[in-house]
C-alpha cells in the first residue's frame, strides 16, 4: 500500500511540474509567422509550404450540370476533360502541369445497365487498353521530359459518372 501512495504521489508532482513548465508555452500568443503558414483551402484542394495538394479532380469537375459526360461516353473525352480540368486548377493556384511533383491517377470500367461488365482476361484486356489510351493522352498536357512521376490504379467504381479521377500534389511557381 505505501508504494501505491509514493507512486500516486510522484504522479501528481510530476503532472503539476508539467503544467506549470508547459503552461506559458501552452497559452502563449501565436507568432505571425506560424499564422502564415496556415494552409489556404479551395473546398478538398489547399497549399501549404509552396506546395498545392489537389484531390478528386474528375471528368465533370468545373463543367456545368449540363455538359456532364456519364459513363457511357468514350474513355478518351473523359481523360481530356480531367486534365483539361486539372490544368485548369492548377493554374488558379500559380502553378503549371510541369510543376507538378507527383499525381494518382485512378480508372474503372463503366458501370452501366446494358453495358456487359468483361470478366477473366476480357477485364485485363479492357483496363489495358484504357491505360494505354490514358498515356497517349496524358503525354500531351506536359513539356518533354517533364512528366511527373505517377502511380496509376484501376478500382471498381468512381463517384461522379467520371471513368477517372487525379490526386496530387505540385509545386507553387507564381
Amino acid at each position: 500500500m505505501e508504494i501505491n501512495t509514493r507512486r500516486r504521489w510522484f504522479d501528481k508532482v510530476a503532472v503539476l511540474s508539467a503544467a506549470a513548465i508547459g503552461a506559458p508555452r501552452l497559452f502563449a500568443r501565436q507568432s505571425p509567422s506560424a499564422a502564415a503558414e496556415t494552409p489556404r483551402r479551395r473546398g478538398s484542394n489547399h497549399i501549404h509550404d509552396g506546395i498545392y495538394y489537389f484531390s478528386g479532380t474528375g471528368s465533370n469537375d468545373g463543367y456545368p450540370k449540363d455538359d456532364h459526360v456519364t459513363v457511357t461516353d468514350p474513355f478518351e473525352k473523359h481523360v481530356t476533360r480531367t486534365m483539361d480540368a486539372l490544368k485548369k486548377s492548377l493554374e488558379s493556384a500559380g502553378c503549371t502541369m510541369d510543376s507538378i511533383l507527383h499525381l494518382e491517377v485512378f480508372l474503372c470500367l463503366p458501370l452501366a445497365d446494358g453495358v456487359p461488365m468483361p470478366t477473366g482476361k476480357a477485364r485485363f484486356d479492357a483496363h489495358k487498353a484504357q491505360y494505354d489510351a490514358l498515356n497517349k493522352i496524358y503525354r500531351t498536357y506536359f513539356s518533354p521530359g517533364k512528366a511527373p512521376s505517377r502511380a496509376c490504379m484501376a478500382l471498381e467504381w468512381i463517384p461522379g459518372d467520371s471513368l477517372i479521377e487525379i490526386v496530387g500534389s505540385a509545386r507553387v511557381v507564381a
